[in-house]
């Protein structure tokens, strides 16, 4: 198969990496890192006004037309940059639900902030314990509302975000998916901080007011959240490979670049062979997912790739940069730190094993019928 981009996405692949060039770079992060807000209210701009922030919304909602394809080149090279933008979180977990599910009035009220940059939103889909796919957090009818009991946490981008899109059991057992903001009624939010120094919240909800998106699209977010993680990582780790490779050929040791040691050359030589197969396997997932195939084993393997073989790209990474791997003045940390988040978001490896074993289980169960 090949999974390469065709040209349009390359287009969007080269618009993206021409907006970020020059704009992320470790001074700028550092001066962002320094402040409350955290998020890159520059580049946002930059992408509203380049349309990136509409690329997968529909034409009728303003957007481009595209789709989860096109979000994963843009989230490949935000990844590469390590930006700290809510692309994913507002455009591919916010927005393109809210596409999917909401009605005419909670499109016309969100989308159109969402494609010139002025409206962040977010996901909540994370509990203390459980599975995201089978949430305890419940939600019971109100009258034309809904009603929201129970706690989310690691909520990204939450201090940012004007709404949230929230998962929930109803009282029937069955998944939903709900909008609430910051200030609703019955909702009372924390600020945290992840590894990789990204805002978030942790929610109580406690009878929060919220709105019905539709019953049955919480496995549709879960899979475009899976696909985005992915694409996010194989950024990260392309460019921390490219970093180390970069470093080892230039500092000298015993009068000899680190690279001349058969050592040193084989452990990049594995973390670039590791990112290649992340690569394929989250460009697999992704295409399935967008020509509406059955992905979620694939996707499951991509985000296993991503927390099993990223552990080890990240390791090799910081090691070959010896002592310079935690000066927090120079880049290479922060690849790091992305890669810890981006290996426990969702699920880790374990996590994903278990989903496909029961896939298997399931699979072989309805064969032997």
């Amino acid at each position: 198969m090949d999974f390469s981009f065709d040209e349009v996405q390359e287009d969007v692949r080269g618009l993206a990496a021409k907006l970020i060039e020059g704009r992320v770079t470790p001074s700028r992060l550092r001066e962002l890192e320094a402040g409350l807000d955290r998020m890159d209210r520059d580049l946002w701009s930059e992408l509203a006004a380049a349309n990136l922030l509409g690329l997968c919304l529909p034409e009728r909602d303003g957007g481009s037309g595209y789709g989860i394809l096109e979000a994963v080149v843009v989230l490949e090279e935000l990844g590469r940059a390590v930006a700290p933008v809510p692309f994913l979180e507002t455009v591919v977990l916010g927005a393109m639900t809210i596409a999917d599910l909401g009605s005419d009035e909670q499109r016309g009220r969100w989308l159109p902030g969402v494609v010139d940059g002025s409206t962040v939103l977010t996901a909540a889909l994370q509990e203390p314990v459980g599975d995201p796919l089978a949430p305890a957090t419940t939600a019971r009818r109100d009258g034309s509302w809904w009603r929201l009991d129970g706690e989310k946490v690691a909520v990204p981008w939450g201090p940012q975000a004007d709404a949230i899109v929230v998962s929930a059991t109803t009282e029937d057992g069955a998944t939903g998916l709900f909008l609430s903001t910051p200030d609703a009624d019955g909702l009372t939010s924390e600020r945290t901080e992840s590894t990789s120094r990204q805002p978030q919240l942790n929610l109580s909800l406690d009878g929060a007011v919220a709105e019905g998106l539709g019953r049955g699209g919480l496995p549709d977010l879960h899979r475009r959240a899976l696909a985005g993680m992915a694409a996010l990582a194989v950024g990260v780790f392309s460019q921390a490979v490219r970093i180390t490779a970069d470093y080892i050929s230039e500092r000298e040791q015993f009068g000899k670049p680190i690279a001349t040691f058969q050592g040193a050359t084989l452990m990049v030589a594995d973390a670039y062979i590791e990112t290649s197969g992340l690569t394929l396997a989250a460009r697999s997932a992704a295409w399935r997912l967008a020509e509406g195939r059955r992905a979620d084993d694939e996707l499951a393997i991509a985000k296993f790739w991503v927390a099993d073989a990223g552990q080890r790209i990240a390791h090799r990474c910081q090691h070959l940069h010896g002592g310079m791997g935690v000066d927090i003045d120079y880049p290479i940390h922060r690849y790091f730190l992305w890669a810890k988040e981006l290996e426990l978001t969702l699920g880790g490896a374990t996590a994903q094993l278990l989903r496909l074993g029961a896939s298997m289980a399931e699979e072989a169960t309805c064969t032997s019928t």
